[in-house]
């Protein structure tokens, strides 16, 4: 079986004072606290969710 792309995401930001929708989004990636990391499967609807608070994450190197 192939692996699997993964990236790490950090949150390096408060969603306190943003939209509803990019709180919804940080909870939808599995974030839940500052400085938190998930790693993620590496898809176009996982980019386009980090692309939409990517002032509140970083991408970090994933393997």
């Amino acid at each position: 079986m192939a692996s699997k792309d993964t990236i790490r995401v950090r949150q390096i930001k408060s969603g306190i004072g943003y939209a509803k929708d990019q709180r919804a989004t940080l909870v939808g990636l599995g974030l839940r606290r500052m400085h938190q990391v998930v790693e993620l499967e590496d898809t176009p609807s996982v980019r386009g969710m980090v692309n939409k608070i990517k002032h509140l994450v970083r991408i970090e190197s994933g393997e």
